[in-house]
């Protein structure tokens, strides 16, 4: 395999495309009125938003999402809460997990569920 692009269905691009643009800081590659395509700083990761009505989406797949959450690592969960605490629907603030992660849940303006998180410093 050589990538693997995520696709999230939107009921506004723009709101997600800025969502995931300031808080993660992914570039925009393309953005056009269906679909924004972003792709990270380092180039190895990517992210594509969809408007959720596009012929281009399978059928069934338009409604609120289902069975899956989003994971992003960053270097520091707890500076990015505050940062950030007035712009985020949270879900649960940060909190040690037993497997050696510090995990904050927010929901994206789409209500993907997205797991924030860091390793806890030995």
């Amino acid at each position: 395999m050589d990538r693997l692009l995520i696709n999230i269905c939107s009921t506004n691009l723009a709101a997600s495309k800025d969502f995931y643009a300031r808080l993660f800081d992914f570039n925009v590659d393309f953005d056009s009125d269906w679909f924004v395509h972003l792709v990270s700083q380092n180039k190895n990761l990517e992210l594509g938003i969809i408007d959720a009505k596009s012929d281009v989406v399978p059928p069934g797949l338009n409604s609120a999402a289902e069975g899956f959450y989003l994971t992003m690592v960053i270097d520091n969960v707890d500076d990015f809460f505050e940062r950030n605490r007035d712009e985020l629907d949270v879900i649960e603030p940060p909190t040690d997990t037993f497997y050696g992660q510090r995990r904050l849940l927010i929901k994206d303006p789409n209500g993907v569920v997205i797991d924030v998180s860091s390793l806890i410093p030995s």
